[in-house]
């Protein structure tokens, strides 16, 4: 039950920041899809690997490559994709919870909790990086065939 909760909450949160942002309407069936999906692999790696940083990390690599596919075919830039769906990721409560034990004199917590923040931004990030490199290498026949077609028309 908690995959088909994820999967309806991940949808609505990438459609509804895709909405937010004014994304083209054309984009955000496509960017709530990869929202959803990166968001269950979040839980499923996360039923296995019970820290933060290998969920986020398979999340955006996950993000990357859906996000790189429906660019592709939707023909619109990945940052569309990218922004709504990586605001599940984002560790938002941990920025907070870090900043309320900050002004309330507890610098020890704080001070984990932004080494815990980083930790999972840089994770992201890099996540990121893997699924360009992996991308870049797969989807460059998919551009040439779709740019073929379109040149045959």
């Amino acid at each position: 039950m908690q995959i088909v909760y994820g999967f309806i909450f991940g949808f609505l949160s990438s459609v509804g920041f895709g909405i937010i942002t004014n994304n083209p309407r054309r984009t955000l069936i496509p960017a709530g899809l990869v929202g959803a999906i990166a968001w269950i692999v979040y839980i499923v790696v996360g039923w296995f690997n019970h820290g933060l940083i290998m969920p986020n990390l398979m999340g955006a690599v996950v993000i990357g490559l859906l996000g790189n596919l429906c660019a592709i075919l939707v023909k619109a830039p990945v940052n569309i994709f990218y922004v709504p769906c990586l605001v599940s990721l984002v560790p938002g409560a941990i920025l907070y919870d870090s900043m309320k034990n900050f002004t309330l004199g507890k610098d020890s917590l704080a001070a984990y909790g932004f080494v815990k923040a980083l930790t999972v931004g840089m994770s992201l990030a890099i996540g990121f990086i893997i699924a360009e490199t992996i991308a870049n290498k797969i989807y460059a026949k998919l551009k040439q065939r779709i740019n073929q077609k379109e040149n045959l028309k």
